[in-house]
């Protein structure tokens, strides 16, 4: 099963579970969430390495994704990859998981 498939599964059953339960799928869903881009993140870099980092911006600015002159070319690949990894099927699946469990009261991140 692939990163992508687990997460759309995990997706499915979150509205079906509760407290703890709803903490582990969210807990799963997030490490193949970072996972999946950070894979992501390497194809785009392999993909993109011969471009300076003058184009690189230049395609950030295009991908709607503008970059301060200031960010190096690993920053600028990793905007890159945010960008096409949050139009994935498995990345809107995990936002609106997690925007779900939110109004639910549930999240990873502990309240302070």
């Amino acid at each position: 099963m692939t990163a992508t498939q687990r997460i759309l599964d995990l997706a499915a059953a979150a509205p079906s579970s509760h407290g703890e339960n709803l903490v582990l799928l969210l807990s799963e869903a997030n490490e193949l969430y970072q996972q999946g881009l950070q894979d992501l993140r390497r194809e785009v870099a392999a993909r993109l390495g011969g471009l300076s980092t003058a184009d690189l911006m230049h395609a950030a600015d295009t991908a709607g994704t503008p970059c301060d002159p200031s960010q190096d070319r690993a920053e600028v690949i990793l905007l890159l990859a945010l960008a096409e990894w949050e139009m994935s099927p498995a990345a809107m699946a995990y936002a609106e998981m997690a925007g779900a469990a939110a109004r639910r009261g549930i999240c990873l991140v502990p309240e302070e």
